[in-house]
Order: structure tokens, then C-alpha cells, then sequence
């Protein structure tokens, strides 16, 4: 039996021919410490510092504002943690979404714990934050506002500008996971006009355990860990030079197809919500018609639950956003938190494309979903 049709892609990405061949070398032969002074460190160095470019040229920065880091959680924690342990108790406030991904919903629980305030914004029907609910809750003591740029499960994208002006006009810095954005949509940190960053390697064709902080320069952050000088004093421990080659890779990749890449899969996955609307009467769209991801399709099986739909379609490897303890599913909090019931939620699939996906790998999913969708319908007849 062949592989299953990969609709997996925000969950992570398989690493690019490309990026693989620009990493190769630092894990064969350029094998340095670039905090060492002789050639093998220089180069080391050198390669880090060619990546460092490559990632601000994609987000539209300075190198000198990227930080890398192990992957976005960390970035999410550095950026979070580091800047309210930087402003100290001059601002205790915090606001957030009520469908952050939970590298950042986790530590903002922790500030909580330690007597920070905490607001969680909630979401519309569509699962995107609305700009008039979060004015009311920015204040003069709130320290950053942390909102996602787009949401992993849905796609939704955040209207991140409009909430950077609310924040920076009563003096609060704005941080964006933007993990599931960067390399699918143009991502500037000048025109999103946030203060921190966060990217993660392997939901853009690099490799797990790869990520980076943008830090726009004056902004009060503190490290986390405490080592030795590397990153500039913000992030000890010394850097993996092969996996930060590859981000710097990934990102010139992203930056070169910015202009046709998100169209073509859009164009697919609207190709796909079609076929599916055709052939299952009663689904739905969960989240954005529009503002969301140009990859990324939520939707929800009626009378089924999703996880039923994918165990009786192996041709197609894809996820739902619900949890399982021993056996129970408990229905995703973001489709929760938008206001679906707990069944409509269960039944759920997230369907989401990448660069080797073609209109075949469209047409073969479409048809299995749509068949596993009876099978799933006739078992819960019965």
C-alpha cells in the first residue's frame, strides 16, 4: 500500500530537498564551535550568521533583532516570560486570546500563578479576535499583549496591526506566534507592527527542534536560561549550526515563492471544499471564509465524529483537534471557544495542505473522505 495523501502540513512539514542539502555540510565535515576563534568556529560562525540574514530578510528586519531558539515553544516562552521578568512589576498585565496554541497560553497560566493578571479575549463565531472586544482590556499597567497570528487549527488569521495600536498606544509591548503564518502568507514584522516574533523551523520545510525570536531592538526582554554569552546574552548554549542553516534556508525558500505558493494552495484547497460540499451534505466550514490561511481546512463531519472519518480513510493522513484520555475525546477549545456544541466539534477534521500537494492528492482525498464519511455514518446508524 502507498503512503497515505499527507493533509498534515500544520502539524509540521517534511524538510525540503533543498534545506536538507544546505544543512548536510555542517553535519558531515564543517563540525566547529562558532564561539571558537580558528577556522572551524569561523565557519560555523559565518553559516550562523548567514542564516540570521536569511530569517530577517523574510520577516523584513535587521539580523541583529533574530534569535534562534529550539523550536517556537521556546521562542513563545523567551518572549513571554523574558519581558515581563524584564519590566518587573511595573506593568502585572497581560493580554492574550482564549485560542492561543499552548506555548503561549501555558506561560501566560504561569504568570497567572506567580499574581500576574492574566486577560483571555474570547473569539468571534469565526474564531478570530475582534478589535472592539479587546479595547476595553487594554490598560495603563498591561506589560504585552500576545496574540497568535494565525490559528493552527482553524487558520484564522488575527488582525494583528489593529491590536498592535491599541496596545503600543497605552504603552504595551505585542508578541505574535507567528509559527503557522510564516513561509505560507507574507509575514513583515514592520507592517504587523509587533515588538517580538515567533517562528518555528518545522511548520516551514526545516527540521524539528529549530526556531527563532524576532526582538525588535530596545525592547526590554531578559533571557531564560542562563549559560554562557551565545545569541547576545538572550539565549545561552551553543548553537545548532546545522539546524540553524536550515531555518536560514527555509526562510530564503518561503521568501522566493511568497508570490505563487500560497495561491496555488489555496486555489487546491478550495478544490478540496468543494469536492467535499459535493459529496457530504451538511458539513461545515469552522472558521473564516477569507481570513485564514491559504492552506488550511477545518470542517466538520455531521452525525460523525472526525476521529471515526479518519480511522475509515487510511488513504489520507490528517488530524482533528480533539483530545484523547484512555479512550474519551474531549472536543477542541478553540472550536469550543467559538461557541460549537461539543458534537458538532468532535466531528471535526483539519485538512491542511503543503508544497508536494497536486490536485491528484486533492481528488483521492476528497473521494476517501467522502466514503469513510458514510462508513462512519452507517456505524453510528446502526
Amino acid at each position: 500500500m502507498s503512503d497515505p495523501v499527507y493533509l498534515d502540513h500544520n502539524a509540521t512539514t517534511p524538510v525540503h530537498p533543498a534545506v536538507v542539502d544546505a544543512m548536510l555540510p555542517f553535519l558531515r565535515e564543517h563540525f566547529g564551535n562558532p564561539s571558537s576563534g580558528h577556522v572551524y568556529g569561523r565557519r560555523a560562525h559565518d553559516a550562523v550568521d548567514r542564516a540570521r540574514t536569511q530569517v530577517a530578510a523574510l520577516l523584513g528586519c535587521e539580523p541583529d533583532e533574530v534569535f534562534f531558539t529550539s523550536g517556537g515553544t521556546e521562542a513563545n516562552n523567551l518572549a513571554i516570560s523574558g519581558v515581563l521578568d524584564a519590566l518587573g512589576g511595573q506593568r502585572p498585565h497581560v493580554l492574550t486570546s482564549a485560542v492561543e496554541h499552548p506555548a503561549t497560553a501555558r506561560p501566560c497560566d504561569r504568570l497567572e500563578r506567580h499574581g500576574r493578571e492574566v486577560t483571555r479575549v474570547p473569539v468571534d463565531g469565526d474564531g478570530r479576535v475582534r478589535v472592539e472586544d479587546v479595547r476595553p482590556f487594554v490598560r495603563g499597567d498591561t506589560a504585552l499583549l500576545t496574540v497568535m497570528l494565525a490559528n493552527n487549527e482553524t487558520g484564522a488569521l488575527m488582525p494583528i496591526r489593529e491590536l498592535a495600536d491599541l496596545a503600543h498606544a497605552k504603552g504595551a509591548l505585542v508578541h505574535t506566534d507567528a509559527a503557522q503564518a510564516v513561509g505560507k502568507l507574507p509575514v513583515r514584522v514592520d507592517a504587523l507592527e509587533v515588538d517580538l516574533l515567533s517562528v518555528a523551523g518545522h511548520k516551514l520545510y526545516a527540521p524539528k527542534g529549530v526556531g527563532a525570536l524576532y526582538v525588535r531592538r530596545g525592547t526590554p526582554i531578559r533571557p531564560v536560561l542562563l549559560g554562557a554569552g551565545h545569541e547576545r546574552g538572550l539565549r545561552p548554549g551553543t548553537e545548532n549550526v546545522p539546524h540553524i542553516v536550515a531555518l536560514g534556508a527555509a526562510c530564503e525558500l518561503a521568501g522566493h515563492d511568497l508570490d505563487t505558493e500560497p495561491a496555488r494552495q489555496r486555489a487546491l484547497r478550495d478544490d478540496l471544499w468543494s469536492h467535499l460540499l459535493e459529496g457530504v451534505p451538511g458539513i461545515r466550514l469552522n472558521g473564516p471564509a477569507s481570513e485564514r490561511l491559504p492552506n488550511t481546512l477545518n470542517v466538520a463531519f455531521p452525525g460523525v465524529r472526525g476521529s471515526a472519518v479518519l480511522a475509515a480513510a487510511p488513504e489520507v493522513a490528517a488530524s482533528t483537534g480533539s483530545a484523547c484520555h484512555e479512550g474519551d475525546e474531549s472536543p477542541s477549545g478553540v472550536l469550543t471557544a467559538m461557541g460549537m456544541d461539543p458534537a458538532t466539534a468532535l466531528g471535526s477534521v483539519r485538512l491542511s495542505l503543503g508544497r508536494s500537494t497536486d490536485r491528484m492528492h486533492v481528488a483521492d482525498a476528497a473521494t476517501a473522505l467522502i466514503r469513510a464519511w458514510r462508513i462512519a455514518s452507517e456505524s453510528c446508524a446502526e
